[in-house]
């Protein structure tokens, strides 16, 4: 049997959230800008890469996807499965719509430079908690870890292939200037 995905290629596309009748739906919180689209892009994994799901999605509940999965056929079942982080294939996504956007998963593991390409860490993380993405940046020097807004201002270099991004960490004590 082959092995589903590595986990370093792969990206969490919602997690279970529990059961929703008895007839084995289970409701799904979804991380994919459409939520109904959790199911388009072929068979879900668990976190582990050895568990499959088929997902047919059937509506929408208090911001939750309902959602069948093949062989889930009761409450139980269903219930057993809450916390189940549901991951696809990274190449299994389109590639972003927009220029200069990003999955997560892929800004993740970055090296963090300066202007001058001195290395200042790693991103170790993407937040987003209402007012914009933020990169957790994980220092080298052992400091404590940077949160940095993910804007053009803040991160004006970003070089997937490279494996790197630029960011412009601001000058304590300065004022912004229109200048």
């Amino acid at each position: 049997m082959a092995a589903v995905n590595e986990p370093s290629n792969r990206i969490c596309l919602g997690v279970i959230a529990g059961a929703h009748g008895v007839r084995g739906l289970v409701k799904i919180k979804c991380y994919t800008e459409a939520p109904g689209d959790i199911a388009a892009y072929g068979p879900l994994s668990d976190e582990a890469g050895t568990r499959r799901f088929e997902i047919a999605v059937k509506g929408m509940a208090k911001g939750a996807v309902l959602a069948g999965i093949a062989g889930i056929d009761d409450r139980d079942a269903a219930q057993a499965l809450k916390g189940t982080r549901l991951y696809v294939d990274r190449a299994a996504l389109p590639a972003p719509s927009e220029e200069e956007t990003y999955y997560h998963a892929d800004l993740v593991g970055l090296v963090a430079e300066d202007r001058e390409g001195g290395r200042i860490g790693r991103v170790a993380a993407v937040h987003n908690f209402g007012a914009g993405d933020l990169l957790e940046i994980e220092r080298d020097d052992g400091g404590p870890e940077d949160l940095v807004p993910f804007t053009k201002a803040a991160v004006p270099e970003v070089d997937l292939d490279a494996g790197r991004l630029v960011i412009e960490p601001p000058v304590e004590g300065a004022e912004e200037t229109d200048g």
